[in-house]
């Protein structure tokens, strides 16, 4: 059985989801947290839930689409625990446009502020207290869109979640021999919240088919307990059983298209 024992973990995205069942892992193995996410309530109820598993639990409201205050996060992260040993990047969204084609120019810089940019400036800001202490572990969530793009979770989503895994792969090349570890999991579809954002949100019997958010968890818990000597850099997870998603795909395409157009 795996022990988070005296270690103290900041995870994004805390309020539901991936983000929610990573906290509750985490308490129930013995970590101290500090949990980030947009809005308050989800968070009030996450936390409620570790501390109900006897876990501790701090929490802020940050939006990680301005880099000041995923940096801003950071310190307050170090402020509250005193170090942070495990960072989880979880916190990330899609467009609600899909296609190239249609995709408004602002919407796609916020995917990318929120997955590439908070994700960079929240990393950055815990670095030199991990290096500094000898080491510290980052596990993102990135997405099977970053190695195979589609309308499923749209171009934009696809490039940026590239982005986290090239940054993460970075992160390797230049800091493992100092101790710091950045895992990437890249989760095919997972039963979240996120869903409903989709053109056309699956049904509930094609939600029930794929991988839920205990199944990424279990994965980041994995990472995160791995004795020092061991980084897994990468883990690819998918459903065992494909889906028809061609009505899905056939809305995706038209999302966003010109009245004339649609």
């Amino acid at each position: 059985m795996p022990s988070l024992s005296n270690k103290t973990a900041l995870i994004t995205g805390a309020g539901s989801g991936i983000g929610k069942a990573t906290a509750l892992a985490f308490a129930s193995l013995g970590a101290t947290l500090a949990l980030a996410g947009r809005r308050v309530e989800p968070l009030q109820a996450t936390a409620q839930e570790v501390r109900s598993l006897g876990g501790t639990a701090h929490l802020k409201s940050a939006d990680l689409e301005d880099g000041q205050a995923a940096a801003n996060l950071g310190a307050w992260a170090l402020e509250t625990l005193g170090h942070v040993d495990i960072l989880v990047n979880n916190a990330g969204h899609s467009t609600r446009v899909r296609s190239i084609r249609y995709v408004d120019p602002d919407e796609f810089d916020s995917v990318f502020k929120v997955n590439v940019q908070g994700v960079y400036r929240l990393t950055q800001s815990l670095l030199e207290s991990m290096l500094g202490r000898g080491g510290g572990t980052i596990i993102t969530v990135a997405s099977m869109a970053a190695l195979n793009p589609s309308l499923v979770g749209g171009l934009p989503y696809g490039a940026a979640k590239a982005a986290e895994l090239t940054l993460m792969r970075g992160i390797n090349a230049e800091l493992r021999a100092q101790g710091i570890r950045a895992c990437t999991i890249l989760p095919g579809e997972v039963n979240t919240p996120v869903l409903d954002n989709r053109p056309a949100p699956p049904d509930a019997e094609a939600r029930a088919g794929m991988m839920q958010a205990d199944d990424v968890a279990a994965t980041i818990v994995l990472c995160a307990s791995m004795p020092q000597r061991t980084l897994i850099e990468q883990i690819v997870m998918t459903p065992t059983y494909p889906r028809d998603r061609t009505a899905e795909l056939a809305v995706a395409a038209r999302a966003g298209a010109p009245q004339e157009q649609g």
